[in-house]
């Protein structure tokens, strides 16, 4: 599993992640995700370098051309820790749910109300 830490520092600018939804298309040269940006090349590539580093693309020679796609690994290892934490919010909903079912008092901790008491 890639280092969490790394990944989120990557996703952290927004260069990067419009980088990502460009790749999320289909592969690209560094010439073709340079483009849309108004940056240099060697720009876009230490941009690239963060990427790979954080296990989000991966780069194969292609004679002079490195094209760049999306690492399935590391976009899974996102998607298991998020999975996660909508497992917790679920069971947390879920407990509420139940809670709110069976009714509660009207403030935490006291008693509910009878017409006896004042």
């Amino acid at each position: 599993m890639p280092d969490l830490d790394h990944t989120f520092a990557a996703l952290s600018d927004p260069t990067r992640r419009a980088i990502l939804s460009r790749l999320a298309r289909g592969e690209a040269t560094v010439m073709q995700l340079a483009e849309p940006f108004a940056m240099t090349q060697p720009a876009i590539s230490r941009h690239l370098k963060v990427l790979e580093g954080a296990g989000l693309i991966v780069r194969r020679a292609e004679g002079t051309r490195r094209p760049c796609r999306l690492a399935p690994e590391g976009i899974a290892a996102i998607d298991q820790w998020l999975g996660l934490l909508r497992e917790a919010l679920t069971r947390n909903y879920d407990r509420l749910d139940a809670l709110l079912a069976q009714g509660l008092p009207e403030k935490p901790g006291l008693p509910e109300k009878t017409e006896e008491t004042p």
